[in-house]
């Protein structure tokens, strides 16, 4: 076996058989680290953002944290309802996707389609960036590494997920759980202390925040609006169970919905209490410690962090341990993405709108294209925005609310739609129901995406726009492609097998070696009407020896000579063929080329690439068959190798 096949079984794991796609599926223990990672670790950075924003007008606008954390809380609560009942409704998967192409049409199906796929590469790029981010929280010597780090983490999470989603699920398992498990200790430690008369501040309590401008009446409004919308990053992922309900043991929809749930408490739970305690020890942040008074080259503790320290006091082995695990589960909420991408670009190629590569499972049963190609793509981010979350958070949010958008309202017109049949009683009370969810839901996000487009567009959210709009284009253009590309291969219902009248065959030579021999047994062997082999000459002595090798050892086939005095050799030959194609259009002309493979990969630009061009040249042919004749060369004897390659010399 060769050594890359080693490495890729090492590194990746046995292949599995398609029998055992049913091994796969997901007990809801499992499916809530691997699809709600990102959701449930949002809630690391989402109050700091909020901070962020309103530490642009100064402490006193801190106190307004409660207002925006309230909303995104409530909005929380009404995304995740909306959204089990999608995952009742479509237990075939496909989220937004799939809810707007069948409800809202083509083209709001690619818009949401669209929207998620950016979304999935910001979450990769934005969840493992943070969690580096907590790293130089705890060990500020590392903060000159963000980039190298972030990528670093990339690669391990696309290794483990070309393992297999079950497998690498019991890895996520044990970061999710033990995050959580840490926030809640701090919760019970932060109220046992505060209750028995504690007085705890962060470490960055005393820090003064000069404010950039005096926002008072619109300019506070749009502030608060923007720190909102950065805030909602708290609602990233949540639709990526409704994608993966495929995914889950039966009964599929209910193992889905009651996951999302158990998610949605968590996150709701986990935001409120994070929240709560940064408003309570005064914590503050800065896009640039400068700001805070603090040397332009130190490394700022996020506000999680801050609310940790206090929290334990001296307890400095929890604090480590909350930070352990929250590297450990905002690097892996990237995995959220890592189940969604492929499997929602899974759908697009079975549709036609992305290259059909995609849909391939590979030797572990995922989508392994799928996932490399988001790897790629959240790679080149984390470098292009040099590891910064700052930036990275502004292109966020505006692709996760359209998507809601589209999936919320397309469920509205699904209920009302199924009303419009005949149903029980009980049955339409429960869809009346359904559909008054989905209905706030779809208000509810389309108020919030208008916020985020308005505060956050010229912050950096147009390129998130931009990115949709060519990749709709993009998809658009696919479509097209294999649309033309199937009514070109259509067999017309008149169509029945017509043997060509005549088989004029050309086996092109360059000397008379054996990778030519060969090609004209095998020409020989398909029995043509005729057959001849043709060469290009320049050289009159060259010529002369390879027509007296000819008639030694091949006089059975005639060689046609074309005489190039310019030296040319692509041309001559399809100017030949061309003029055999015009002379007989009833005849099927084929043209073997002989080509001998080389032992090495090195040792291929050493030879003439006449063969490569002349293919790529008669591929585009209409009335050419092209049947290449490969001949791998023996092991080296010790004599020295003659001249020549395929059709050249």
């Amino acid at each position: 076996m060769p050594s890359s096949i080693h490495l890729k079984r090492l590194l990746v794991g046995r292949p599995l058989d398609s029998a055992r796609l049913g091994e796969t599926l997901l007990p809801k223990r499992l499916a809530l680290p691997i699809f709600c990672s990102d959701p449930l670790s949002s809630v690391a950075y989402a109050t700091e953002e909020i901070l962020l924003i309103l530490a642009l007008g100064g402490v006193a606008l801190l106190n307004l944290a409660w207002y925006a954390a309230a909303a995104i809380v409530l909005l929380l609560i009404v995304v995740v309802a909306s959204y089990r009942q999608t995952c009742r409704a479509y237990p075939g998967g496909g989220g937004a996707y799939a809810v707007s192409r069948e409800n809202l049409g083509p083209n709001a199906a690619l818009t949401a389609a669209s929207a998620l796929l950016i979304d999935y590469v910001l979450t990769v790029a934005v969840s493992v960036v943070s969690g580096v981010a907590a790293v130089t929280s705890a060990v500020p010597a590392l903060a000159g590494h963000k980039v190298a780090l972030s990528v670093g983490f990339v690669v391990l999470l696309t290794l483990m997920n070309l393992r297999g989603v079950r497998e690498s699920g019991r890895v996520f398992a044990v970061p999710t759980y033990g995050f959580i498990a840490a926030i809640y200790l701090m919760f019970a430690v932060a109220v046992f202390r505060l209750a028995t008369g504690a007085v705890i501040r962060a470490e960055s309590a005393d820090l003064p925040i000069r404010a950039e401008g005096d926002y008072t009446g619109i300019a506070l409004v749009l502030l608060v609006m923007r720190a909102f919308a950065s805030g909602c990053t708290a609602l990233t992922g949540v639709e990526v169970i409704s994608n993966g309900v495929p995914a889950f043991r039966k009964p599929k929809s209910r193992n889905a919905a009651n996951t999302l749930a158990v998610m949605g408490l968590l996150s709701v739970t986990m935001f409120g209490g994070i929240t709560a305690l940064a408003m309570a020890y005064d914590v503050h942040v800065a896009a640039d410690p400068a700001e805070l008074g603090l040397a332009p080259d130190a490394a700022m503790s996020t506000a999680l962090a801050q609310i940790g320290r206090a929290t334990f006091g001296d307890a400095h082995l929890l604090f480590y341990l909350l930070q352990a695990f929250t590297v450990g589960v905002l690097v892996l909420a990237a995995n959220t993405a890592f189940n969604g991408f492929p499997m929602l670009a899974s759908f697009l190629a079975r549709d036609r709108y992305l290259p059909r590569q995609l849909r391939n499972r590979g030797d572990r049963l995922v989508y392994s294209n799928g996932v490399v190609v988001l790897a790629l793509a959240a790679i080149g981010l984390i470098v292009f925005f040099d590891a910064s979350l700052t930036r990275l958070i502004q292109l966020y949010i505006v692709g996760v609310f359209v998507s809601f958008t589209l999936s919320q309202a397309g469920m509205v017109r699904h209920w009302r739609a199924a009303l419009r049949e005949r149903v029980p009683a009980a049955r339409r009370a429960r869809m009346r129901r359904s559909m008054a969810v989905n209905a706030v839901g779809a208000s509810l996000t389309a108020l919030v995406l208008v916020i985020v487009v308005v505060t956050k567009f010229t912050h950096g959210a147009w390129l998130a726009v931009v990115a949709m709009l060519l990749l709709f284009a993009g998809m658009k253009a696919v479509r097209r492609h294999y649309v033309q590309v199937a009514a070109g291969v259509a067999v017309p219902e008149d169509r029945r097998l017509r043997p060509p009248a005549r088989h004029r065959m050309m086996v092109l030579v360059a000397d008379l070696h054996a990778p030519t021999l060969r090609a004209l047994e095998v020409g020989m062997a398909m029995r043509p009407s005729t057959i001849e082999a043709v060469t290009v000459g320049s050289d009159p002595d060259e010529l002369r020896r390879l027509q007296e090798q000819w008639t030694e050892h091949a006089p059975e086939v005639a060689l046609t000579v074309l005489h190039s005095p310019y030296r040319e050799l692509i041309a001559p030959v399809l100017r030949h063929i061309r003029e055999a194609v015009e002379s007989d259009p009833d005849a099927l002309v084929s043209v073997v080329i002989p080509e001998y493979v080389v032992r090495h990969w090195w040792e291929q630009p050493l030879h003439n690439q006449s063969a490569l061009r002349l293919k790529a040249r008669l591929l585009f042919h209409p009335s050419v068959v092209v049947i290449d004749v490969p001949y791998r060369l023996p092991a080296p004897s010790g004599a020295e190798a003659g001249p020549g390659g395929g059709v050249s010399r």
